[in-house]
């Protein structure tokens, strides 16, 4: 049996004293490409774009700190700056650069920090739906002064600390729940990423991996104006994608893409914010084409 048939292998490595996961689908001597996953999801989320883009790239997929099976933050900091220093360290320490990216919302905003940071280690880099809040939103928070913004954050940080993981009696009742969060997935579908996204209590019911404290945003973070900096700096061509059945805000139709020097914008059809479970063949077409 080929090698690269087989899933793939479960490693880790420390960034700020915490073990981080990620997995590796082989192929080494192939040029390295990183997927980052999206808020409260897993790196076994992008299984069905590994399988297809394996024989062409060095594919690793961390976990988030606090996602999968990474360790959470004890201090619950999920700060954009704690993700980006994370990405950093995996990137330095595997030694994947020069390297290609495929990211997905919070991956997606996370990776093209760093790629505006680093704009010489990155060779191409995909973003789905991962430019952040929208104008709208932001403006909507500078409505907000700062101490109603810290305080808003300090209730919300309390009550998360008082809010247990929700059980699930039974994977199925777990699966309904990701059908519920998006409905473009098959059964097949929900039931893999449920299955890679539960773990089983002592009880016997299950809950989702992911710490409950990244569910809060921080506060504190670099400005529109700094983020456009960064977006600026990518030397990479650059694939920014959006389901056009999804919340998030069109970077073309709200002026976002013009950041940007060498990029490419592309909205599908029947897709939401997972456009790479939505519209797999088509996605993979596309991002396969790019890369």
């Amino acid at each position: 049996m080929d090698p690269l048939d087989l899933g793939p292998t479960s490693h880790s490595y420390i960034s700020q004293r915490l073990r981080l996961h990620f997995v590796d689908w082989g192929n080494r001597d192939a040029p390295p490409l990183v997927l980052v996953h999206g808020g409260r999801d897993h790196c076994r989320n992008w299984d069905w774009v590994a399988r297809r883009l394996r024989h062409r790239f060095h594919i690793i997929a961390p976990d988030l700190r606090g996602h999968g099976d990474s360790a959470p933050s004890p201090s619950g900091d999920y700060s954009m700056s704690a993700f980006v220093y994370d990405l950093a360290q995996l990137i330095h320490g595997q030694k994947l650069a020069p390297v290609r990216i495929i990211s997905h919302s919070l991956g997606g905003s996370i990776a093209l920090r760093y790629a505006g940071i680093y704009p010489e280690l990155v060779e191409k880099i995909v973003a789905i739906e991962g430019l952040g809040p929208s104008p709208a939103m932001l403006a909507q928070r500078r409505e907000q002064g700062v101490a109603d913004r810290l305080r808003g954050w300090i209730q919300a940080e309390r009550d998360l600390a008082a809010r247990l993981p929700r059980r699930y009696a039974s994977v199925d009742e777990a699966v309904a729940r990701m059908k519920a969060e998006n409905g473009h997935l098959s059964d097949e579908q929900a039931r893999y990423l449920t299955v890679h996204g539960v773990a089983q209590n002592e009880d016997g019911t299950y809950s989702w991996k992911f710490d409950n404290y990244v569910r809060s945003f921080s506060p504190v973070d670099i400005s529109p104006q700094d983020n456009w900096e960064l977006w600026s700096r990518i030397a990479c061509p650059t694939l920014l994608i959006n389901g056009k059945e999804s919340w998030a805000s069109d970077p073309v139709a709200d002026g976002r893409f013009a950041h940007f020097k060498h990029a490419k914008a592309l909205a599908f059809e029947n897709a939401g914010h997972w456009v790479h479970h939505d519209q797999l063949d088509a996605f993979v077409e596309a991002v396969d084409a790019f890369l």
